[in-house]
């Protein structure tokens, strides 16, 4: 093997085992900075050494091996003698000598519970948002500096930055590494799902910059979603949201034209949607209602996301219900966006005018002043009211609110001819 090759292959790797080197270390030393610190480290070593000795078998077992030689050498070298830290030496130099096999045993025994841990502590609230996306997409999405840096559009330092300074927040918190219980794990699995989405949303539609689309960043989203349900079987949320997001991501192809331009859900060729993820979604959807209770915000939209997707064409589109869809999610999570969304289903299902009328109750709502798809759908419903001047004002004002250059192309073609 190339030493081009082995890169490519230790590149793979890291991605794989990453968040559970990561999840397993940060349980280890208890400090998730540390955890990273020490992972890296041990993907340093591979770097120097595979390309001579080649890839191991079991390359998880190698990188956790490493890491915690490191760790317990960084122990002794800090004359950390506690009894726990004894311990825990006494633990690793055991482990050292054993085989392969023991380390991966070692390893996967108590990975769910490890990565559960990690997840909930990437996320935690006492981060800022930023920081939590930035930290989840580095520790459990395997994403370098420089590439969470790019999907967002900020600078490496930036991203940097915001990682540093979480890892700094969670140390001097005294965040415990553990799965909350009670109402605290469902406040803190909100705050995880929020995360999660908040990644999906930008790769489905890039709030800046030259591409209406970041798939990439679909994908990272999907994959901890997806991780997330196996490791909380019994949260239908956690489903509801895979569902979402496996629904949504099923229309990406379609969303982009020959020149990367936007296309429009009601002008998509539906034989380009992707049926493989909108069966996922579909039965993601029925392990929700399964589970039983009240439907979550996530399940809400996703059950919106699977009439679009059962439609064959967008004139079998179930508006109605779509319409009564949106006023339980306005109920169960009151959304001025909800309502927006809302009077776009209401107007698809009883015409313009009753949409319009919602609009215009919107108008006002201090949040959506700066929102660009409000003038947005209301300069589709004038068109369709023939109301020609006052939809192009629309349409302009949209354009000059967006930060998406194609999606303000798009708006200034519309604004153009009026409809």
């Amino acid at each position: 093997m190339s030493d081009e090759q082995t890169h490519r292959a230790i590149e793979a790797v890291w991605r794989i085992e990453a968040p559970k080197l990561i999840a397993s270390l940060a349980r280890f030393v208890h400090d998730v900075g540390l955890a990273e610190d020490l992972a890296q480290d041990a993907l340093v070593s591979a770097l120097e050494q595979w390309p001579e000795s080649g890839v191991p078998d079991k390359p998880g077992a190698w990188l956790m091996a490493a890491a915690k030689r490191r760790a317990i050498d960084g122990m002794r070298r800090h004359a950390m003698a506690d009894r726990k830290h004894e311990e825990i030496g006494r633990d690793v130099d055991a482990r050292q000598s054993s085989p392969e096999e023991e380390l991966v045993e070692a390893l996967d025994d108590e990975i769910g519970d490890d990565l559960l841990r990690l997840i909930f502590t990437a996320c935690h609230p006492v981060l800022s948002t930023e920081a939590r996306v930035a930290l989840t997409l580095r520790l459990l999405g395997g994403l370098t500096t420089d590439e969470i840096a790019r999907a967002f559009l900020v600078p490496e330092s930036t991203i940097a930055q915001r990682i540093v300074r979480a890892k700094r927040t969670l140390s001097d918190a005294h965040v415990p590494y553990e799965v909350p219980r009670g109402a605290e794990r469902d406040a803190r699995l909100a705050s995880v799902l929020e995360v999660i989405y908040l990644v999906f949303n930008e790769g489905y539609s890039a709030t800046a910059g030259d591409d209406w689309t970041r798939p990439a960043l679909c994908d990272d989203a999907l994959r901890l979603g997806r991780v997330l349900a196996e490791l909380a079987p019994q949260d239908a949320e956690v489903h509801g949201l895979v569902a979402l997001m496996e629904l949504q991501a099923s229309r990406l192809r379609a969303r982009i034209g020959p020149s990367g331009e936007p296309v429009l859900l009601l002008d998509q060729d539906r034989a380009r949607w992707d049926h493989v993820l909108i069966t996922r979604g579909l039965r993601a959807l029925v392990r929700a209602d399964a589970i039983g209770g009240p439907p979550g915000p996530y399940a809400l939209q996703a059950a919106i996301a699977a009439c679009h997707a059962q439609a064959r064409a967008p004139e079998d589109t179930d508006w109605a219900r779509i319409a009564s869809l949106y006023e339980a999610l306005a109920q169960r999570t009151p959304s001025p966006i909800v309502e927006l969304n809302r009077a776009v289903a209401v107007a698809m299902a009883y015409g313009p005018a009753a949409g319009l009328e919602l609009v215009d109750a919107l108008t006002a709502e201090p949040s959506l002043r700066s929102y660009h798809l409000l003038p947005s759908v209301r300069g589709d419903l004038l068109a369709k009211l023939g109301r020609v001047d006052e939809a192009r004002v629309e349409f302009e004002r949209a354009a000059a609110m967006t930060r998406n250059e194609r999606e303000r192309a798009l708006l200034l073609a519309r604004a153009a001819r009026g409809n």
